[in-house]
């Protein structure tokens, strides 16, 4: 069995031109041309070739056609400065993520999607639309990730070689999907899935999450959802010292940058005030990090649900693995940082801590 888009899908994902692919399986180019067109189907031999330069069993390359990501369905932050290997490297990533998402639906029922949209709502709007239809008042949002899984959003991290990508989320076969870099601090971690949360709402429909503008919106909306209005009034940051703003911005479980950013925007700071608390921010080392930050990167309920109850079934991380037909660490790289696991040899050992999500064997 030999499936043509699968053998497209891998070389993509592997980051590799037909030259790469062509000198790292001694096949030819245009023996490989020919065999993701359709038009050969390889030998035994070359598939062991192909397999073997691809880190990818047989089995993969001859399992069904996966529906591969569209490019015009996803915006990421800075297009020009990713490459079209590393655009398409992170396109495949998540087009196999879907397939571990397919396995877990086959296996358990998930929540449903219950994401409002608002494409004709300014950002801020939308924000202040979605707290209310959730329940979230003016108070801190929760976990994001726990909040997105529990609207059916399917949460996944991005593998360790593509993360100058930053996050990204996409709606496929109607199914809703962040992508986050869990190698950030909490704090940044939070904007980006709210950042996504926004593109879901807003980016629909006719409008495509596309462009500096999409990217715009999204950073708006999640500077709202996070600090709403009402609620970062009360918190009397007019003309707030660093100090200030540093102690306040452990209550909202944002960056120091993003909260006086928002700040800000609310007339709370004066453009001076702003420049001088930017600067002495950046001084400090805000800039880039969150120094002495004590927030721990945010979790999935769902995925840790997933591989207790598994785990309990008698089933691995190879087995699973095995089942979608990818290699062990291949797996552990879409669940890094989102589950409390250590990988060895293709182990995960779960947290002793069972979340509460509900999910039903079928």
């Amino acid at each position: 069995m030999f499936t043509p888009e699968r053998l497209v899908l891998a070389r993509k994902r592997r980051r590799m031109t037909l030259a790469a692919l062509s000198r790292a399986s001694g096949v030819s180019p245009q023996s490989i041309t020919a065999f993701e067109n359709g038009r050969k189907t390889p030998s035994l031999d070359t598939l062991n070739k192909l397999s073997e330069a691809l880190n990818y069993p047989i089995s993969f390359l001859g399992d069904v056609a996966i529906r591969e990501m569209q490019l015009e369905a996803v915006s990421f932050r800075a297009p020009s400065k990713i490459s079209a290997l590393e655009r398409d490297s992170t396109l495949s990533s998540g087009t196999i993520s879907t397939t571990f998402n397919d396995w877990m639906e086959s296996k358990f029922r998930l929540p449903p999607v219950s994401v409002p949209t608002y494409p004709h709502l300014p950002p801020e709007g939308a924000a202040e639309q979605v707290r209310a239809s959730w329940g979230l008042g003016e108070a801190p949002a929760p976990n994001m990730v726990h909040l997105l899984e529990s609207k059916g959003v399917r949460v996944f991290s991005l593998p360790s070689d593509c993360l100058d990508v930053d996050a990204f989320s996409t709606i496929h076969n109607g199914t809703y999907y962040v992508f986050l870099n869990t190698r950030k601090t909490g704090e940044r971690g939070r904007f980006d899935a709210a950042h996504e949360l926004g593109h879901l709402i807003l980016h629909c429909e006719h409008r495509a999450p596309m462009g500096r503008e999409s990217e715009a919106e999204a950073n708006e909306f999640a500077s709202a959802f996070l600090m709403p209005r009402a609620g970062l009034i009360a918190q009397r940051l007019h003309n707030a010292s660093v100090d200030r703003i540093i102690s306040a911005k452990r209550r909202w479980g944002v960056s120091a940058m993003a909260l006086t950013y928002r700040a800000r925007s609310l007339e709370l700071l004066s453009e001076w005030r702003y420049n001088q608390i930017v600067k002495e921010l950046s001084r400090m080392g805000y800039r880039r990090s969150e120094p002495g930050s004590t927030m721990v990167r945010e979790s999935s309920k769902l995925l840790a649900k997933v591989f207790d109850t598994l785990r309990d079934q008698g089933i691995s991380p190879s087995d699973i693995a095995g089942q979608l037909k990818i290699p062990a660490e291949e797996l552990s790289e879409y669940v890094f940082g989102l589950i409390p696991i250590v990988m060895d040899g293709g182990g995960i050992k779960t947290s002793a801590d069972r979340p509460n999500l509900r999910l039903v064997s079928k």
